[in-house]
């Protein structure tokens, strides 16, 4: 049975505009976020991995919004795949507020590369990390 990992994010002031709702593009940060949190839990940081000769520069990216966050709002940013290949990977992500209404849902590729941009297959153990997280639907 396929996981999902869980960040958990609590908005802040500098992530919202005057009319308090989170600005749309502090949502990719957000998303960021979780996905570094995704691979310490994996077992290595990002940075981790970037001394290693491993970076996953985005490919692709694609955002929903269907409601706002607010400051202070404490957020679930659910994160799952629906690819894991030899050299690319593609996240999915909804973003829940405490009442379990999804706010945002996201998509992003990757390629794994080496410090030179060129194409490197994905390190064996976070491939394997990876692969319990693999959904092919949607979650809701």
């Amino acid at each position: 049975m396929s996981q999902v990992f869980i960040h958990k994010h609590r908005v802040s002031y500098a992530e919202c505009t005057v009319g308090n709702h989170v600005y749309y593009a502090r949502y990719l940060d957000i998303l960021e976020q979780a996905r570094g949190e995704f691979f310490r839990a994996a077992g290595k940081t990002c940075k981790e991995l970037q001394d290693l000769g491993f970076i996953f520069p985005v490919l692709d990216c694609h955002i929903s919004y269907k409601g706002p966050a607010r400051y202070d709002d404490l957020l679930d940013v659910q994160v799952y795949l629906i690819e894991v290949g030899r050299v690319r990977v593609s996240f999915k992500y909804s973003i829940l507020n405490e009442s379990g209404k999804i706010l945002v849902t996201g998509e992003t590729t990757h390629v794994c590369t080496s410090l030179d941009e060129k194409p490197r297959r994905l390190p064996e153990d976070l491939t394997a990390f990876c692969q319990k997280f693999v959904h092919d639907q949607l979650l809701k």
